[in-house]
Order: structure tokens, then C-alpha cells, then sequence
């Protein structure tokens, strides 16, 4: 085994410097010198992150000595910074050559978020649209539809999954033998839809390999030349390219049969489906990737994508039918422990992987694995109950506006013509709560803003969740809560 440690410069959680300066009646400058004093976190090495990585580190030797893996490149990033990262088992099992987090590893359906992204830097630069047919772009696009007024494919259908399409453009899974652009477009023509588009999610790599070429005949270049030079670039991303039998490459291993036996297998080049399935990258590039999910700002430089556009990768465009998970703009969302997940597997011949982050604490999680039956999905679940636990804990320590004990007179039940509402103390935080409700699973949370502001925060959107509460307190008057433009009365008992 392996482990490389990343220990980043110490950093200082962000604070709400206003808030601060408000909530204590100070000055800026105070607020500043106030500001200076808030103590640093260096979150790589908390006790409790360093004891949640031997937990890990524990398991996860165990999973790959009784399962018989052959290795597993893990890698945890809270906002911009790696904060761990760990190899597990061998690159290769003649050798002997250690996993690292340097290893690399074909990452195969990750590339569909890469062929999104650039689908959306082609529509900020006025190029396309997501509303556009298809056929604008390709008029070789033809298949058979499920119907006469199916209507035509958009671009946006191809990377969402609403398409219809079939999920596959040949037997490339099992001859390993993937289609070129002149046969992908040959073979296109007898493609027969399963669905009308927008109908239910269905997951194709056709689709999205159609997807690929619509950015190589808008760009006017290589889809592999296009990913290089307006995201690996931009984000430094050294060690990624696209169906390059690279040096540092994983070697890729077969499942376990029931005789003990494990197929060593050999490199697959992806060819015309690319896009959908052709990425290679490690923990450390795919960490640089993650962190750019967590910026905001205008295109430019390191910044691949607005965030406005980023946003809008990020909406859930059509869902499951059992609605336990969707899929937007090349991302996959679902649920986990009342938090959603955004990201992506990768399934290719020897091969299993999968990177996902969530946007409220700014948690990356990697894992990335050479045997291709890793179970993918519990490593990942494994490292977010253990080491990204522990770092988003250890990184919560220093709160953006601290707990006043004076708000504690906001306590009370307030009354307007339509409802009554209590305002609880718990310890250190205010709730709202409908005191006629039949119990108390919907809480309102106050978010101190400072200046007693508070921000209305609720799991549902139904409400003024985002919004501004504040209490007035006129001399000689009733306490009055604002909720936004709306007010309600304290009942004085």
C-alpha cells in the first residue's frame, strides 16, 4: 500500500466580515481586527480527519484483500483544496507497482460531463443552442422514430439522456472494437428510437457521441483537441488526455470469476465514441476538476464555465422513474443522507470509477479503481461516512457570525390572520416551528446575517426559504417578525 498525504497551507475558513461587524455593533475596522483573530483550520490535519483516514484505510485493505481488487486511488477535496489522498493495492499485480494517486486510470462515462461543459462554453460564445435540432449542425442525423410527431432531438436531449436513442451504437462492449466517425454515421441511419424524445430518462452513449460530434463541427477541431485546449489547459489538468495509451496508465483487470480467475485486459481506444466514454485522468487532475465546480464567476482563465451556466448544468432535467435520481446538463444527481450528490461514473473494460461533490459543505469525493468489479459505489459511501465526515466537521469549526445569547428574546409565539408561528431557542440556534402542526419535522432555521437578520433556511421551496427574517422592536409596539414582505405579532403571555 501507498498513501500520499496532501497537507495544503494553513487556510482561513471564509467569514462574513458585515455580519460580524453588525452583529457586534463594531466598526469595520473592529470588524477587521475581529476578522484577523478568527482562528485557522488546517483541516488535513485534524485529529479527527487523520483518525477517520485510518478507518478508511483499514476497510478499504480489507474489501481489496478478501475481494481480490486489484487497486484503488482515492482522493478528498473540501472547496479548493485536496485535502487527502491515498493508493491502495497495485497499479499492476505482476509488478507490484503500488497504487498512487498519481495513477492514471480510463475514466470512461466522466467524459460526458467534459462533452457537456464544452457543449455549454459553445452556447456562451453564441455558437449553438440548447433548443437547436440536431440535424442543423449534422443533416447526416437521421434515425427511425417511435412515431410520426415524435418531433426532432435537440442538443439538449443528447446530454440529458431524453433522447430515446439506444443506449449503444454497436457490440463495442463486448468485441472492445468501437465504432469510427464513418461507421458511427453509417449505422446511424438503422438506429431505432425506444422512446419519443423528452419522454423518460434512457441513458445512451449513442446520444452523447453524436453530442461529441456536434462540438467538433462547431469548434472546427478534434472533440480530444477541443477538451485540451478549453478545459485541461485551463484547469492545468497534466496528466488527462483523451484515448492515449499513456505511460502511468493502471493496468486494467477483468472481474473475478467463480475458478478464482481475473483477465488481464488490454487497452480499448474509444475512437467516434470518444466523448462519451474516452477520458483518462487521476485523482490529482480530477480534484483540480472538482474545485472548479465550486468557484463562481464569469468565464475565463480557470474559470471553464460561468456559473450561471454551471448553474444551469446542475438543474435536474429529466429524473427516474422511481424519482430516486436525475440527470441534468452531463451531470447525474441524486440523494445520500439528506444531501444532494452531483457527478459521474465511469464503467470501461477494467475499469470502475466515480466522482461526485455536493454544493452546500463543498465536498469532493474520488475513487477510482483498476478491477472491474470494485464496488464503486460503497468506497464512495464508505469515504463520505468516514473521512468526508470528518473533514467537513473539522472545517465547520469557526462559524461565519457567532452565537448571540441576546437573540434569545426573539423567543415567542407570533401571530398573523392566517397562522400562528413559534420561534424556539435550541442550543445556540433559533427554529421556527407551526406550534398546531402534528409534530415538529419541518423546522424553519434562523441563519444569523448579523444586525439580528437571520436568513429563512427550510429543506422545501414553498415558503420565503432565502429571504431576509427580522424582528421589530419599536418602543411602546408588540414585537413584530418579518418574513420577507410579510409580518406577524408577538403574543405577550
Amino acid at each position: 500500500m501507498d498513501i500520499v498525504r496532501n497537507r495544503p497551507r494553513r487556510w482561513v475558513l471564509a467569514t462574513l466580515f458585515a455580519s460580524v461587524c453588525f452583529a457586534s455593533g463594531g466598526t469595520y475596522a473592529q470588524q477587521s481586527a475581529a476578522a484577523a483573530t478568527q482562528p485557522k483550520v488546517d483541516v488535513a490535519a485534524d485529529p479527527d480527519v487523520l483518525a477517520a483516514e485510518r478507518l478508511f484505510g483499514a476497510w478499504i485493505e480489507g474489501q481489496i484483500a478478501y475481494r481480490g481488487w486489484a487497486g484503488v486511488s482515492v482522493g478528498v477535496v473540501k472547496d479548493q483544496q485536496l485535502v487527502w489522498k491515498a493508493g491502495y493495492g497495485f497499479a499492476d499485480t505482476k509488478s507490484r507497482e503500488p497504487m498512487t494517486s498519481a495513477t492514471k486510470f480510463r475514466i470512461a462515462s466522466h467524459s460526458k460531463v467534459f462533452n457537456a461543459i464544452a457543449i455549454m462554453q459553445l452556447r456562451e460564445q453564441g455558437k449553438l443552442k440548447l433548443e437547436d435540432p440536431v440535424s442543423k449542425y449534422l443533416p447526416w442525423f437521421k434515425y427511425k422514430p417511435v412515431g410520426d410527431d415524435d418531433g426532432e432531438i435537440t442538443i439538449e436531449h443528447l446530454i440529458s439522456h431524453s433522447s430515446g436513442l439506444p443506449r449503444e451504437a454497436s457490440d463495442h462492449w463486448k468485441s472492445f472494437e468501437f465504432p469510427t466517425r464513418e461507421q458511427l454515421k453509417a449505422l446511424m441511419k438503422d438506429r431505432q428510437a425506444a422512446f419519443p424524445p423528452s419522454t423518460r430518462f434512457k441513458y445512451s452513449n449513442l446520444a452523447v457521441s453524436v453530442a461529441g460530434m456536434v462540438v467538433e463541427e462547431v469548434s472546427g477541431m478534434p472533440w480530444a483537441t477541443y477538451v485540451q485546449k478549453n478545459i485541461f489547459d485551463p484547469l492545468d489538468m497534466t496528466a488527462s488526455s483523451v484515448d492515449q495509451n499513456v505511460a502511468g496508465l493502471a493496468t486494467p483487470y477483468g472481474r473475478r470469476l467463480p475458478d478464482g480467475s481475473i483477465e488481464q485486459l488490454r487497452f480499448v481506444d474509444a475512437r467516434a465514441m470518444g466523448s462519451a466514454t474516452g477520458l483518462t485522468s487521476n485523482v490529482d487532475d480530477l480534484a483540480k476538476f472538482v474545485s472548479a465546480q465550486f468557484r463562481s464567476g464569469p468565464r475565463g482563465g480557470s474559470q471553464i464555465l460561468s456559473s450561471a451556466s454551471m448553474r444551469e448544468m446542475f438543474r435536474i432535467r429529466i429524473m427516474e422513474l422511481n424519482w430516486a435520481s436525475g440527470y441534468g446538463l452531463g451531470f447525474g444527481l441524486s440523494r445520500n443522507k439528506d444531501q444532494t450528490w452531483i457527478g459521474h461514473s465511469g464503467s470501461y473494460p477494467g475499469y470502475l470509477t466515480r466522482t461526485v461533490f455536493q454544493l452546500n459543505d463543498k465536498l469532493g469525493i474520488i475513487v477510482l479503481s483498476n478491477s472491474g468489479d470494485a464496488d464503486r459505489e460503497g468506497i464512495v459511501n464508505q469515504l463520505i461516512a468516514t473521512v468526508g465526515q470528518a473533514v467537513v466537521k473539522a472545517a465547520a469549526t469557526a462559524p461565519a457570525v457567532v452565537w448571540d445569547p441576546a437573540w434569545e428574546r426573539f423567543a415567542g409565539i407570533y401571530r398573523s390572520p392566517s397562522i400562528d408561528s413559534q420561534v424556539v431557542v435550541l442550543n445556540k440556534r433559533l427554529v421556527i416551528i407551526d406550534p398546531a402542526a402534528a409534530n415538529v419535522d419541518n423546522q424553519i432555521r434562523l441563519e444569523p446575517l448579523g444586525a439580528g437578520r437571520f436568513k429563512y433556511a427550510s429543506a422545501t421551496g414553498a415558503g420565503p426559504v432565502g429571504e431576509t427574517i427580522y424582528f421589530d422592536e419599536t418602543p411602546g409596539k408588540p414585537m413584530r417578525m418579518y418574513v420577507g414582505d410579510a409580518w406577524s405579532t408577538r403574543i405577550e403571555k
